[in-house]
């Protein structure tokens, strides 16, 4: 049997290590559109613009590994169709080349998602959209003492990149037309921690802000992080269920019986949440890897495991677990001492109808068990 898995990332690359870790013993074949090997993208924001790591030590296997492991690795192609009746896909040399048909008995994709282009930036400069190793690269380069940076976008790629950029003294402007920096997603009792975290660092935050050419014209960078947008285009040609992501069931099966959807690009029936959610974050693509492994391999396994995503910036880490969702929280419990710019370690734990749905911690690595397992208890 030839599993096939379409994405060359860390939910691609997850999936086929668990195969294998797991003793599956057929064919598996990753289509990878980079000519990398699959690598993780949290680094490219995080340790890689700190120089802390090397764009090498990002990849979550060695070349070898896949020999070793007897995982056909093709990289530098597209697939540009699935036949599901057929049970094919057609590729193509991302450098241009002939179209190929290959066979699968079951199909994952993990395509993951794309960034958000932001009009005025693009037709003024030439900004960087950081997702790919050439994006940190190119960052990496640029992020001198007394740069001029600007970024569009108040979310985790854009503190992240501020937070590197002012490490290495470059000046930095935040554009973020929310009146607060993550605000959608940690409301705006904790959202303001993270204003004055950037503050108190110097950095130039601009909120309830839109951002114009002038603002952008006599920076030495422009970087952009206004959102991403999952990449369906494969899977809607194909005839699957889409809607803000790939639809997906609890055990991550598509609208077709032989194809699954994991990563950025899979939106979930989450049976515990009781309602769909498209999670881009390193843990959903690790642990989604794992389940959709299982289930490509004969089980019925569902996808249980809370959302979950981390943060470093200065010298502030942070854990957050759970979802609040789209019915919001009636009140934020902060306990501890929230003055971060300073050393501060805090937990916040986010409260509906008395039950604590999603929860978090800064600076306070022994607590991370404990804000996890707080997720629907009663408070």
């Amino acid at each position: 049997m030839t599993i096939a898995i379409v994405g060359g990332g860390l939910a691609a690359a997850t999936a086929a290590t668990e195969l294998r870790e797991k003793g599956y013993d057929g064919d598996v074949v990753i289509y990878a559109a980079e000519d990398h090997l699959p690598y993780e993208r949290p680094p490219l924001s995080k340790d890689v613009l700190l120089g802390s790591k090397q764009l090498e030590d990002a990849r979550v296997h060695d070349e070898a590994w896949y020999a070793e492991n007897d995982v056909k690795l093709q990289r530098g192609v597209t697939v540009i169709s699935i036949d599901s009746a057929a049970h094919t896909l057609r590729t193509e040399p991302v450098a241009g080349g002939e179209v190929t048909e290959h066979s699968y008995d079951k199909l994952l994709l993990a395509t993951g998602a794309f960034p958000r282009h932001f009009d005025v930036a693009d037709r003024v400069t030439n900004p960087v959209y950081l997702r790919t190793v050439e994006d940190s690269a190119r960052l990496l380069a640029a992020l001198k003492p007394g740069a001029r940076v600007v970024i569009v976008g108040a979310g985790w790629i854009g503190l992240e990149v501020a937070s590197a950029a002012r490490q290495k003294d470059a000046e930095v402007t935040v554009y973020e037309v929310a009146d607060l920096p993550l605000v959608g997603v940690l409301g705006p009792e904790v959202a303001e921690l993270f204003a004055e975290l950037h503050r108190a660092h110097g950095v130039d935050l601009r909120l309830g802000a839109s951002v114009d050419e002038a603002a952008l014209a006599d920076a030495d960078l422009v970087v952009v992080g206004i959102g991403a947008i999952p990449a369906t285009e494969l899977a809607e040609k194909a005839g699957l269920d889409v809607d803000h992501g790939v639809l997906v069931d609890a055990t991550l099966r598509t609208s077709d019986p032989d194809i699954y959807a994991i990563g950025d690009v899979a939106n979930h029936q989450h049976p515990v949440l009781g309602r769909r959610i498209r999670v881009e974050h390193w843990d959903t693509a690790i642990e989604q890897g794992k389940v959709a492994a299982h289930n490509l391999a004969g089980a019925s396994e569902p996808y249980t495991h809370l959302p979950y995503f981390f943060t470093d910036q200065y010298d502030l880490g942070m854990e957050y677990f759970g979802s609040v969702g789209p019915e919001g929280y009636d009140r934020v419990d902060i306990e501890g001492d929230t003055d971060v710019a300073h050393g501060g370690a805090f937990r916040a734990y986010w409260v509906k109808d008395g039950t604590v749905r999603a929860a978090m911690h800064a600076n306070d690595w022994d607590a991370s068990d404990a804000v996890r397992d707080s997720i629907g208890t009663a408070r």
